[in-house]
C-alpha cells in the first residue's frame, strides 16, 4: 500500500502522535454517484467527520424542523430536564404541527422533547425555549452560539421550531456537524429512535408516534428529524449504523408537494446506500504504535521513543486503502526536559489526489529530565545506592 502506515506496534517510521485531529477536505469519489434531487445535501461519517459525498453542502438554505435537533440538544445540556414548564400563551398559540398545549398547562421539560422530536410539535419547542432562556429570541442566540462551538460556519436560528422567520437558515454541512455531535449524547439517541412515547401534564395525557419512516424502512436506521415549511420544502436529517460505521445524511429542499414528500426519503436512502456500498472503516494507526527514536539535547539520555497516542479510523474505499501515503514531520532533535505525552510532531495521511485524509500528533513515549544540578545529584545518589 505504498507508504501506508504499518499496523504493527513496532512499525518504524520517523514520527509520533497525540490528539486525533481529522482534517477531511473535498469529497471522496466511489462507485456510481447517488441520485439526489435536494437543493443541498451531504453524506458524512459521524466519528471521523469525513464527507463522503456532497451537493451544495455549504449553500445557506432554510432548514425547517431539522432545527429541532439543536433545540433538543440545548435542552439536554441545560440541566433542566426535571424542571416543570408552565406553557405560555405564545407557546400554546404555535401552528401545526403541534401537540395541543394550552396556556398555563404544566409539564416536565423532558416530556416535551418526545412530542417535539417524534411528531415535530412546534408548541413544545417554543415552550422549551422560553423556559430555558426566558424568550425564544434569547434561546435562538444560545442555539447560534452552541452551533458555532460545534463547528457550524453558516447557521442562523431565528426560531426554536424551524418555522420560517427572517433569515432563518443553515447548511447541509452544518446540520451534519451538529447531528454528529448530538449523536454522542445517549439521551438524544434514545429520544430520536423511540417508536412512540406517552407523556402527561397536569391536564392531560399525550401519546405521540415517531414520524421518521427511515426507522421502519432502512436497515440500521437510528433517526433523526424530518422537516417542512413553504420556504424550505421537504428536509430530512437521517442517520444509520452498520458494521460499526455511522453515516449521517442531510437533504434540504428535496421538493414540494406529494412528490417532494416522497423524494426526501428516496434522496436519503440513495445517499446512505452509496456510503455503505462503497466505504468501510479502516484503521490507519493504533494507539501506542511505536514510531521512532528522536535525539534529545541537554539530557543524560540520548534519545526518546515516540508513539501514536490515539487510534486513527476513517472510512475508505478499496481504491483509497490501496494507495494511502503518509508524511511524518518531526524535528531531528528535541531539547530536554520532555514530558510523556508531549507533542513532538505530526503524522498526515494522504489520498490519491493529495487530499489530506487525516492528521494526528506524534508524542513522546516517556519523560526525559534536563541535565541540571538536581538531575545530576539524583543520578549520583542512585549510583551510590546501587553500589
Amino acid at each position: 500500500m505504498g507508504e501506508v502506515l504499518a499496523k504493527s506496534h513496532k512499525a518504524k517510521f520517523m514520527g509520533a502522535v497525540l490528539c486525533l485531529c481529522l482534517t477531511l477536505k473535498g469529497t471522496a469519489l466511489a462507485g456510481t454517484e447517488p441520485e439526489v434531487k435536494a437543493l443541498g445535501a451531504v453524506l458524512m461519517e459521524a466519528e471521523s467527520g469525513r464527507v463522503l459525498w456532497e451537493k451544495n453542502a455549504e449553500a445557506p438554505l432554510p432548514n425547517a424542523s431539522t432545527t429541532k435537533i439543536m433545540t433538543c440538544l440545548i435542552a439536554l445540556e441545560s440541566g433542566m430536564l426535571d424542571d416543570t414548564v408552565t406553557v405560555s400563551p405564545n407557546a400554546a398559540s404555535k401552528p401545526e404541527t403541534r401537540m395541543g398545549l394550552s396556556a398555563g398547562e404544566k409539564i416536565k421539560l423532558r416530556d416535551l422533547l418526545y412530542p417535539m422530536m417524534l411528531e415535530s410539535a412546534n408548541d413544545a419547542a417554543v415552550a422549551v425555549a422560553e423556559h430555558i432562556a426566558g424568550s425564544e429570541e434569547e434561546f435562538c442566540d444560545m442555539m447560534d452560539e452552541r452551533a458555532l462551538e460545534i463547528g457550524a460556519t453558516d447557521t442562523d436560528f431565528e426560531t426554536a421550531n424551524g418555522l420560517d422567520r427572517g433569515g432563518h437558515h443553515s447548511t447541509a454541512m452544518d446540520m451534519a456537524r451538529i447531528t454528529a455531535y448530538a449523536l454522542e449524547n445517549e439521551d438524544f439517541r434514545e429520544i430520536i429512535s423511540a417508536p412512540s412515547a406517552t407523556v402527561k401534564s397536569d391536564r392531560r395525557i399525550y401519546t405521540v408516534a415517531n414520524k421518521d419512516r427511515l426507522l421502519k424502512e432502512y436497515d440500521g436506521a437510528i433517526g433523526v428529524k424530518t422537516g417542512f415549511t413553504g420556504l424550505a420544502g421537504q428536509c430530512f436529517v437521517g442517520a444509520a449504523e452498520r458494521d460499526g460505521m455511522t453515516l449521517i445524511s442531510v437533504v434540504l429542499g428535496s421538493g414540494w408537494g406529494s412528490s417532494g414528500k416522497e423524494r426526501k426519503w428516496t434522496d436519503t436512502k440513495n445517499l446512505l446506500n452509496y456510503g455503505f456500498e462503497n466505504f468501510e472503516l479502516y484503521t490507519l494507526a493504533e494507539a501506542g504504535d511505536f514510531v521512532s527514536e528522536v535525539s534529545v539535547k541537554g539530557a543524560y539520555e540520548d534519545n526518546v521513543e515516540t508513539e501514536i497516542s490515539k487510534k486513527v479510523v476513517i472510512p475508505l474505499t478499496v481504491e483509497e486503502r490501496m494507495s494511502i501515503k503518509t508524511k511524518i514531520n518531526v524535528p531531528m532533535e528535541i531539547n530536554a526536559p520532555i514530558e510523556k505525552g508531549q507533542t513532538v510532531g505530526e503524522l498526515s495521511f494522504f489520498g490519491t489526489d493529495g487530499e489530506i485524509l487525516a492528521k494526528t500528533d506524534i508524542i513522546a513515549a516517556g519523560d526525559v529530565a534536563e541535565k541540571d544540578f538536581k538531575s545530576t545529584a539524583l543520578l549520583l545518589i542512585k549510583h551510590w545506592i546501587n553500589r
